[in-house]
């Protein structure tokens, strides 16, 4: 039997940014003289420049502006703010002694997920990091295999890389707190199990997850359904 794997968001899921998205994001917009908007929660997840486009009237010559200025300050003083969720690294740790295959698979663009991932010694327990494209670059841009933004894309490269070219629903899952990981799991008929420490809205965990933890205790109880060895016969 094939092992396990379970593929993991980043920020919201793994990684706490503590306010370092969303102030990041708020002074950015600030200092090039645009509205902040109320609800800054929606930023975390989908790539910035996505979300600008989506949530602010930032115009389109105007969002590798501010898309520089965030990234600048995330890398100086976001990833300074930005902790490891509690039990996180302690579960990550149990699933790879067990043989658990893993891999990150996340909006934020690739390089950036992978300096936060090594920053914080996670990359020991991943296979590798899957990410968004730049998201500098403008819808009508992106074309071809690599530019890829949405999730179902991000999660299709991160088996591509694990060899997986077909995943097996009962011993695959996704691990997220946004609507965006259960639609991406969900396109490749895996299952996603929703976290309640991240940034979801109200009622975002209520549809399309298999079910919700509450802590990484309880995760880890959530996962045995997809990783516990399978019972041997006599």
């Amino acid at each position: 039997m094939t092992a396990p794997v379970v593929l993991w968001d980043l920020d919201g899921t793994l990684l706490d940014p503590a306010g370092a998205i969303t102030g990041g994001i708020a002074r950015a917009l600030a200092e090039h003289g645009y509205a902040v908007p109320e609800d800054l929660r929606r930023f975390v997840g989908p790539p910035v420049g996505w979300s600008l486009r989506a949530f602010t009237d930032v115009p389109e010559q105007e969002i590798p502006r501010v898309v520089a200025a965030y990234r600048a300050r995330y890398r100086t003083e976001g990833l300074a703010q930005t902790r490891v969720y509690p039990g996180v690294e302690e579960l990550l740790a149990g699933l790879h002694t067990a043989g658990v295959r893993m891999a990150v698979a996340t909006q934020k663009p690739e390089p950036t997920a992978q300096l936060a991932v090594e920053r914080f010694g996670l990359g020991r327990w991943f296979e590798t990091v899957s990410g968004a494209a730049d998201d500098l670059v403008a819808p009508a841009a992106v074309a071809g295999a690599q530019q890829v933004h949405d999730k179902p894309a991000i999660i299709a490269e991160a088996l591509r890389r694990l060899g997986v070219r077909s995943p097996d629903p009962a011993r695959t899952v996704m691990i997220g707190d946004r609507s965006y990981d259960a639609e991406g799991a969900a396109a490749h008929g895996i299952d996603c199990l929703g976290v309640a420490w991240g940034f979801a809205s109200e009622g975002e965990l209520g549809t399309g997850f298999a079910a919700v933890a509450g802590d990484a205790g309880e995760l880890g109880e959530l996962l045995a359904r997809y990783t516990a060895p399978a019972p041997t016969g006599r």
